[in-house]
């Protein structure tokens, strides 16, 4: 018997029978990694990518430890969409189809609230949901999480990504401490390893091999001989790539700036980054670098300290930096998370001193590569696959992403895999959505209410 087949596991007798039946005879990587642990009641945090079996690891979990004749909440999972709560919801229905009377409920934001609390009154086993709406349950009182005993947060990552971080905290301060946490994440940043480190007791890691090499950094030098030469070579190089994200490191918050401007008036869509920006302006950057309706971001060491960007495409050096350690601080921040990154650097004669350095820190002679063609100067420049939204409340207002989530997936809406990231400030809000629903999306939320009141929304223009 193969050490990978479901009937290995010490799972419910209906469960097993009901897997053959769905013809699941071998369990996937992840399955097989974390399902001992699940039903063995650790806490677990489990790295892998959607399509990688982690309902099904999570689902049989829920189901084995569930007392079906204890009619209360029992397991709470928690998506980052609507969508993924429904798909969610659906597998575990099937997984359970051999075990009579199990009550499945789902409770996502867009839809109406009223027979939500309805459905809550006749009571549930497990309870599927997006956290804004599950959590104005639990406030309202009307989800009781004292009997629960397994909370699931799927796509951890996606969800603090849509700004659902005090959301997540305020439903987990109403569960019970004594509880089997499962955190499902296809990355792992500083974010998820900060809540974890929180809410979860002494986690079994499991994490399966993303096929990219973490050590995927290849740097690529370019000689230049003008400050002409400079910027048809950037451009060259943006148009070859065409990156999803690309930072753009100058020495100076002058050469950002003209470097920016310039990179918009060809078409590329291309922010600046350094010390005179305001706040709010820095904010607004950060956030359509991040949400990636910007592709380029043109910024100084200074200004890009604590740029949190996970897994940059490209980061290209316009000028070399001063010292060695910054030009591998600089190169380092593409090519995270497993994902492949370049890092170029264009220099020219007058740098032969820092190039003696770098060749020396490197212990390889640098030769200079030839750029690509110009032809392709004459294509048209690729747009970001996002625009961004701004809707003037925030925080103080009590607009919270789950209303956002909401108000854009509601009725007649558009889906929530067109939503990107959510970020919430103060007194304004910005949400990303896919370039071709962005009409959609302005005019829903222009029409529609966050929080029983109309605010301004417009698209922050390219």
């Amino acid at each position: 018997m193969s050490q990978r087949a479901f009937s290995t596991l010490d799972l419910k007798p209906d469960l097993i029978q009901n897997l053959a039946s769905l013809g699941y005879d071998t369990m996937t990587p992840i399955q097989a990694q974390s399902l001992p642990h699940i039903l063995a009641g650790k806490d677990v945090i489990a790295q892998g990518k959607t399509g990688s079996g982690k309902t099904a690891a999570f689902g049989l979990g829920l189901l084995d430890h569930l007392n079906v004749k204890r009619f209360r909440v029992q397991s709470l999972v928690l998506c980052p969409t609507r969508e993924l709560a429904d798909q969610v919801a659906k597998e575990i229905r099937r997984l359970a189809r051999a075990i009579h009377n199990i009550k499945v409920l789902t409770l996502c934001g867009g839809m109406p609230f009223g027979p939500q609390i309805g459905s809550l009154e006749h009571g549930a086993h497990i309870i599927v949901g997006t956290p804004g709406r599950v959590e104005e349950h639990v406030r309202k009182g009307y989800l009781n999480l004292d009997d629960l005993n397994l909370l699931v947060l799927d796509e951890a990552d996606r969800m603090l990504e849509m700004g659902f971080q005090d959301t997540l905290d305020a439903i987990i301060e109403a569960a019970p401490k004594q509880r089997q946490t499962l955190l499902f994440s296809a990355t792992y940043p500083a974010q998820i390893q900060a809540i974890a480190g929180r809410i979860l007791d002494q986690p079994v890691t499991v994490k399966v091999a993303s096929t990219h090499d973490q050590h995927s950094i290849r740097q690529h030098f370019f000689k230049v001989d003008s400050n002409d030469e400079r910027m048809m070579a950037l451009r060259l190089l943006l148009a070859r790539h065409q990156p999803e994200s690309a930072v753009v490191f100058c020495n100076t918050k002058r050469e950002v700036q003209d470097v920016a401007d310039e990179l918009n008036a060809y078409g590329f869509s291309a922010l600046a980054l350094h010390g005179d920006l305001e706040q709010r302006e820095r904010d607004q950057t950060l956030v359509r670098f991040a949400n990636k309706s910007a592709s380029v971001l043109v910024a100084t060491d200074v200004a890009a300290r604590g740029l949190d960007i996970d897994a940059l495409d490209a980061v290209i050096n316009y000028h070399l930096a001063r010292d060695v350690e910054v030009h591998v601080h600089r190169i380092g921040r593409t090519g995270r998370a497993g994902s492949k990154g370049i890092a170029c650097s264009l220099f020219s004669d007058k740098e032969h001193y820092k190039m003696a350095l770098l060749e020396d820190y490197l212990d390889q002679p640098i030769e200079g590569e030839l750029l690509p063609s110009a032809d392709l100067l004459l294509q048209p420049v690729s747009r970001p696959a996002m625009i961004t939204l701004q809707i003037a409340g925030g925080k103080k207002q009590k607009v919270r992403p789950g209303d956002i989530l909401g108000a854009l997936t509601g009725e007649q809406g558009i889906a929530g895999s067109q939503v990107g990231k959510i970020n919430v400030f103060d007194n304004c809000a910005y949400v990303a959505v896919q370039r071709d629903a962005a009409r959609r999306a302005l005019k829903k939320l222009e029409n529609g209410k966050l929080k029983g009141r109309s605010f301004r929304v417009r698209q922050i223009r390219d």
